[in-house]
C-alpha cells in the first residue's frame, strides 16, 4: 500500500554516474536528483549510494547536504537513510533539539510495531551512542514521558485476544477516566501499551457499551497536553493507523500553516508501507486530495520531490 516500488531494470551504477553529474556540475540539477531518489525504493537508494561512494570517494548523504538547501534537503537527505535509522535520527532531532518536540514523539513511538520499535532504538545507540529510552527519560516528564518509555519498550503483545477480559479492561479504562488519579493512570498506559490491537478492539467496544461514550471522547475529556494527545494517538493507530497519519498531515498543512518537519517525516516514513492508503483516507475525510493539499502550500522543487513521494496523479488535483 505504499507510493514507492522498486524500479524495475535498476542499475545503480548508472544512477550513481546521474548523481554525481547532477551534484557536480556547475549549478545543481536539482530534477535530477528528484527523478532518480524519488522513484527507486530504500534499499536501491542504499545500492546507489554505495555505488556513489566506490565511483566517486565520497558520500551521497554529505554531497545532498552541500549542495541543497532548506526543506528540499531534507526530503533528498531524509530518503536516503534506512527506516530505522531514519526513525533514530527523527527522535534524536526531537529529544535533543533547542524545545523537545513532543508531536513527533508521539506520531513515532505510538504507531510503530515492536520490531520496528527494535530496529529504531538499534539504529539510536548506533548513531548516537546513546539508550533512546535514557533520553526520553531525561528530555520529557510526567504520566507522558511513563507512557513513551513504555511504547518504547516495543513489549505490546501480538495477535493475541482474550474476549473474557475485554470487558474488565474497559471497566478500568473508564474507572481511569472517572479518577484521574496517577495510579489509574499508569493503569491506563498499560493496557494501551502493551495489549495487542486485536485485544484493544475489543475493550474499545466493550468501553462504549460501559459508558455509553467512545473512548477518544472520553480520554479528551479527562486528561490534557501531551499525555492525553499520546492516549489518543494509540487509539487512533489501534483503530486505523492510515487514518491517524492522514489526520495528522491534514493538522499540519492546515493549522500550523504547513508544518514542513512532520509532512516530510510522515511521508518519507509511509512511502514504502501505505501511503497510498493515507491519501485514499485523507480524500475521504477532508474532501480534498494530499496531492491538491500539497501542491498548494509547497512550491518548486520541495513541492515536486513532495509530490513525486505523494504519487498522485492529474485527477487528484
Amino acid at each position: 500500500q505504499g507510493t514507492i516500488f522498486p524500479a524495475p531494470n535498476f542499475n545503480p551504477v548508472m544512477d550513481a554516474q546521474l548523481l554525481g553529474g547532477a551534484l557536480q556540475g556547475i549549478s545543481c540539477e536539482k530534477d535530477v536528483l528528484i527523478e532518480i531518489l524519488t522513484q527507486r525504493c530504500n534499499s536501491q537508494r542504499l545500492m546507489i549510494a554505495e555505488a556513489y561512494r566506490d565511483m566517486y570517494g565520497r558520500d551521497l548523504i554529505t554531497d545532498l547536504k552541500e549542495n541543497l538547501s532548506h526543506h528540499l534537503k531534507e526530503v533528498m537527505v531524509g530518503l536516503m537513510y534506512p527506516p530505522a535509522s531514519y526513525d533514530a535520527h527523527e527522535l534524536w532531532h526531537a529529544l535533543k533539539g533547542v524545545d523537545t518536540e513532543e508531536k513527533c514523539l508521539i506520531d513515532i513511538l505510538a504507531s510503530r510495531t515492536n520490531m520496528e520499535i527494535f530496529q529504531m532504538k538499534e539504529a539510536y545507540l548506533m548513531q548516537y551512542n546513546n539508550d533512546l529510552q535514557q533520553d526520553i527519560d531525561s528530555e520529557t516528564s510526567g504520566h507522558f514521558r511513563d507512557t513513551l518509555m513504555n511504547l518504547a519498550q516495543g513489549t505490546r503483545m501480538e495477535g493475541y485476544a482474550d474476549p473474557s477480559t475485554a470487558a474488565q479492561d474497559a471497566m478500568i479504562l473508564w474507572e481511569a477516566c472517572q479518577r484521574k488519579t496517577g495510579e489509574h493512570k499508569n493503569m491506563l498506559q498499560m493496557i494501551l501499551c502493551n495489549k495487542s490491537y486485536q485485544q484493544l478492539w475489543m475493550v474499545f467496544q466493550e468501553f462504549q457499551s460501559i459508558s455509553g461514550q467512545d473512548i477518544v471522547d472520553a480520554i479528551n475529556e479527562c486528561y490534557d497536553g501531551y499525555f492525553q494527545e499520546l492516549l489518543v494517538a494509540i487509539v487512533l493507530c489501534v483503530r486505523d493507523k492510515p487514518s491517524y497519519f492522514a489526520y495528522r498531515l491534514h493538522n499540519a498543512i492546515h493549522d500550523f500553516g504547513f508544518h514542513n518537519k512532520t509532512v516530510i517525516r510522515i511521508l518519507i516514513a509511509r512511502s514504502e508501507i501505505d501511503l497510498m492508503t493515507i491519501r485514499q483516507r485523507y480524500k475521504e475525510r477532508y474532501g480534498k486530495s494530499l496531492f491538491h493539499d500539497i501542491k498548494h502550500f509547497a512550491s518548486g522543487h520541495y513541492e515536486s520531490a513532495l509530490l513525486a513521494i505523494c504519487a498522485g496523479d492529474a485527477e487528484d488535483y
